[in-house]
């Protein structure tokens, strides 16, 4: 599967979501230094139930993406994440691969 495809499999799931009524948030991977698993333009669509689908990194930064997402969905401001293996949260999540991941979540509305 493409890149392209997977992005428009999440799109379809996160239109079938606001479909049955859910609230979604979309998180996508605006910028990336040095050795990151996912590429710009990589999304993780957000249901308000916590179930997601698409990949925006991996491991436990993608459970932090998600709970920011919910965060969006429940009212809060747009936002941008930042992930890095300089940051002190990146042991924690999980970034310890030398790069940086930055990524916007934001709520979607249908």
């Amino acid at each position: 599967m493409t890149e392209r495809e997977a992005m428009r499999d999440v799109l379809e799931e996160a239109s079938r979501w606001l479909d049955d009524g859910h609230r979604v948030a979309l998180a996508t991977v605006v910028q990336t230094w040095g050795s990151s698993p996912r590429q710009p333009g990589s999304q993780l669509a957000v249901r308000d139930d916590g179930l997601f689908a698409g990949s925006v990194s991996g491991g436990c930064v993608e459970g932090r993406v998600v709970e920011q997402a919910l965060e969006v969905m429940q009212g809060g401001d747009p936002r941008v994440l930042t992930f890095a293996v300089s940051n002190e949260e990146a042991w924690d999540v999980g970034l310890a691969c030398g790069g940086e991941v930055q990524i916007f979540v934001e709520a979607v509305t249908p």
